[in-house]
């Protein structure tokens, strides 16, 4: 390889456990703890590069080979699908997609279609298709939580940690959907081609989670 690995992180609090990882691992992160303006941060001596990134381009980026491999959240996975191997469960940044309502509301009582808000679509769609259940769905990029508020929609599907937020805007979770955390995934080509040198590190990492434990951490990606 004539560059250096390269892997994605997703910019926030997963970046932060993610170098927490790596620098138990025994790797200066110093580059990156000081990184300043910078998105794309050496750690020479693993010959690695790291790139700071938001959860769904850095699952582009792994997916088109620009990166090789790539930390995000389950949740942007199952949002955005794409080509490439998810090789670790790293069991940080743990939380669970929810349905979430209006205090008191009985989302499933009467028959009317019933209008969900949320910036996870297709996760939405897959879930009440699996229900054989029509519904309708608002995509929201900002806070969700406006939408049954405002009355645009009936409920809300969103990943939750603690739900103090739904709380405060007087809301609750009627369904638990399905738990969600960090990801290792890796570019096809990339460990086809550079296996040797894109192995042992998945390794290192696997046998990190094994030593650690899977540990709860923070939840948004």
């Amino acid at each position: 390889m004539n560059r250096p690995i390269r892997i994605a992180l997703t910019k926030g609090r997963l970046e932060e456990k993610s170098v927490s990882m790596f620098e138990q691992l025994g790797y200066d992160c110093s580059s990156v703890r000081n990184k300043g303006r910078k998105l794309i941060l050496p750690i020479p001596e693993a010959n690695l590069e790291v790139v700071l990134a938001k959860a769904a381009d850095v699952a582009t980026y792994v997916e088109n080979g620009v990166c090789d491999l790539g930390i995000l959240g389950k949740d942007t996975i199952l949002e955005m699908g794409g080509t490439f191997y998810e090789v670790a469960d790293l069991g940080f940044g743990r939380c669970r997609f929810a349905l979430a309502v209006p205090q008191g509301m009985d989302f499933y009582a009467g028959y009317h279609t019933r209008c969900i808000a949320s910036k996870y679509v297709n996760v939405t769609k897959s879930v009440f298709e699996r229900k054989n259940m029509d519904v309708k769905i608002v995509k929201i990029e900002g806070s969700v939580e406006l939408a049954p508020i405002l009355g645009l929609s009936d409920a809300i599907v969103d990943i939750v940690e603690t739900g103090t937020t739904l709380r405060e805007n007087g809301l609750m979770v009627a369904e638990y959907l399905t738990e969600v955390s960090a990801r290792l995934i890796v570019n096809i080509a990339s460990l086809k081609l550079h296996k040797a040198e894109i192995e042992p590190l998945i390794n290192q990492i696997e046998a990190f989670i094994n030593r650690e434990g899977k540990r709860d951490g923070a939840c948004k990606s």
